[in-house]
């Protein structure tokens, strides 16, 4: 009787815990946790809380501002879920696999992973130095390599992941003065096509989301040292893109609803180029 009243107090406490179950994430025995690389604002913040309204726990992971995470970690759990604010720099192997053994540590496993960090300096390329290359290719692809290589055997066990990687339309057109950028984020399109292919028949998708020009705020100026005010005129949908709606393309991919798709890249720009 007692073992009873227990497991009817216990089944109650969970689902008040809980927000209602999105049918994103159907019921299943364990519940969804992700990782989002980068989450402290802008996309990667806007990509933390709708995975959390959908009731996914989050690892929400900044480099070095430990207020942003807090604050976007404060927002998750407004929503009903765990949320674990992680500081990391995701160039560096080891400071991967801390965050990650603390995120495994926290929800005994990760089943999504959104690799979202990066820097987008500009640069001429006969002025790229080959500190300037390896620092942007140790944190959009290196980082990805070793965010990826530290959460997928959690995955392979369980056989279920989920995998995001962000690119850019700049990368597949070829901007100038961003050939060091272009070049790390087309790497991760390879990287995502191998990955499917290998991992599929372990219930792993992977895929690549390409945003266009997108209203977000910019914390480094420096790294557009041409920067104008958006210009929304060579749109076709007539406005800049907004951080939810590449939130929700990430959510559909994620998804059972996009259980069809994987080595794919999206792109998600208004109009402006088909590729």
């Amino acid at each position: 009787m007692c073992v009873c009243v227990f497991c009817c107090f216990l089944f109650v406490f969970l689902m008040i815990r809980r927000p209602p179950r999105s049918t994103l994430f159907p019921y299943t025995t364990f519940f969804r946790s992700a990782l989002v690389t980068g989450s402290g604002r802008n996309i990667g913040r806007a990509t933390v809380l709708k995975l959390a309204g959908e009731g996914a726990d989050v690892v929400v992971n900044a480099r070095s501002n430990q207020e942003e995470a807090e604050a976007v970690a404060e927002e998750a759990r407004a929503l009903g879920v765990k949320a674990l604010p992680i500081l990391a720099d995701v160039a560096s192997k080891e400071q991967v696999d801390s965050m990650v053994a603390k995120a495994m540590a926290e929800f005994g496993k990760i089943d999504i992973l959104i690799n979202n960090a990066a820097i987008r300096p500009h640069k001429p390329f006969l002025e790229i130095t080959l500190e300037d290359w390896e620092s942007v290719r140790g944190v959009v692809l290196d980082g990805a390599f070793y965010c990826t290589s530290a959460v997928m055997p959690s995955m392979v066990k369980n056989e279920y992941g989920r995998i995001i990687f962000f690119t850019g339309d700049g990368a597949f057109q070829g901007p100038a003065e961003r050939a060091h950028v272009s070049a790390a984020k087309m790497g991760l399109v390879g990287m995502c096509r191998s990955l499917a292919t290998e991992f599929a028949p372990k219930n792993i998708r992977v895929n690549v989301v390409s945003p266009g020009s997108i209203d977000t705020s910019r914390e480094n100026p420096q790294w557009y040292p041409q920067s104008r005010p958006p210009d929304a005129s060579h749109i076709p949908l007539g406005r800049q893109g907004m951080v939810d709606e590449i939130a929700a393309t990430v959510m559909f991919l994620v998804s059972d609803d996009g259980g069809f798709i994987t080595g794919q890249s999206i792109h998600a720009n208004g109009g402006t180029a088909f590729f």
